[in-house]
């Protein structure tokens, strides 16, 4: 048999994989790209061509401008904080102590429930009232009034990020640490025979070759991030205002609940453009970065 026979029978396996993909998602995102330049509002079979009106409103829109804005800051906030959180996690959770197994399950067990779930716990406990759980605990050891954790723009943005980056640590630290227990303790070893503190070791040899897990994790954290929308829905609802308003969200609000599709289409091909940049970007200077440690 052939060798060009050989490779058309392993890729008659990968056809149901490709039909899947063109109906589930290629033939969505041309759908999409057309409807962005019609009046299309999901009821009427029939609809005009507007041509890039759709695409002009997007930025006279403050919801959706806040929108982009809110989920940039977002995406790049938890990508850097669950970065620098998860990366010193791992290098405990890697020792030796007797516990390690149950504190790793421990870490990682909040990134199983859904987010949306743990979102509604979160806002039990950062209620901005007297009742709030924490606002309870500061009153009872500092004397504080309510806190506006998420009434207020600024508190709402942190308190959003951080429980999103308290959601994903410990998934991300796992990552980290199975790319850390790959390392050859030999260099370790080698290391401290030629009298590097611990200290030059993770400098020297652990945060250098974590650079393809750090590649992977911040590729993720930064597309989840772009795509957020159960945590500050739950949360905050997008408000004060539109300032926790996230792109995903809008897209709903305007092609579902106000029935748009034709502006929702072009804020879904204009987040996918962003995202695709962004995804590029971030891949190529990480890429870059791993050769240039190479």
């Amino acid at each position: 048999m052939s060798k060009f026979l050989r490779n058309v029978q392993f890729q008659i396996f990968l056809l149901p994989i490709l039909f899947f993909y063109t109906v589930f998602t290629i033939y969505p995102l041309l759908k999409s790209l057309l409807l962005s330049f019609t009046d299309f509002d999901g009821y009427v079979k029939e609809y005009n061509f507007v041509g890039l009106a759709n695409y002009m409103k997007i930025f006279q829109d403050d919801a959706i401008v806040s929108g982009i804005s809110y989920t940039l800051i977002f995406a790049i906030a938890s990508t850097v904080l669950i970065t620098v959180v998860a990366i010193p996690l791992a290098l405990i959770l890697d020792q030796n102590f007797a516990t390690r197994n149950l504190h790793r399950a421990v870490f990682f067990f909040p990134s199983i429930p859904s987010g949306l779930l743990l979102a509604y716990i979160w806002g039990f406990i950062l209620a901005p009232i007297s009742s709030g759980v924490l606002n309870k605990v500061l009153k009872t050891l500092f004397g504080l009034g309510p806190q506006p954790w998420l009434s207020d723009p600024v508190l709402a943005k942190v308190s959003t990020i951080v429980v999103s980056a308290w959601a994903g640590a410990g998934w991300h630290a796992v990552l980290y640490l199975a790319f850390l227990q790959a390392i050859p303790k030999d260099y370790y070893e080698a290391a401290a025979i030629d009298g590097a503190s611990r200290w030059q070791q993770i400098r020297s040899i652990t945060l250098p070759l974590l650079a393809p897990a750090m590649t992977v994790s911040v590729m993720l954290l930064l597309t989840g991030g772009l795509k957020v929308f159960e945590i500050p829905l739950a949360l905050t609802k997008g408000g004060p205002g539109f300032e926790t308003h996230t792109i995903t969200q809008v897209i709903v609000l305007r092609g579902i609940t106000e029935v748009q599709y034709g502006l929702a289409s072009a804020m879904s091909i204009v987040f996918f453009l962003i995202v695709l940049v962004l995804a590029f970007v971030q891949m190529s200077w990480m890429q870059k970065r791993e050769e240039g440690i190479q």
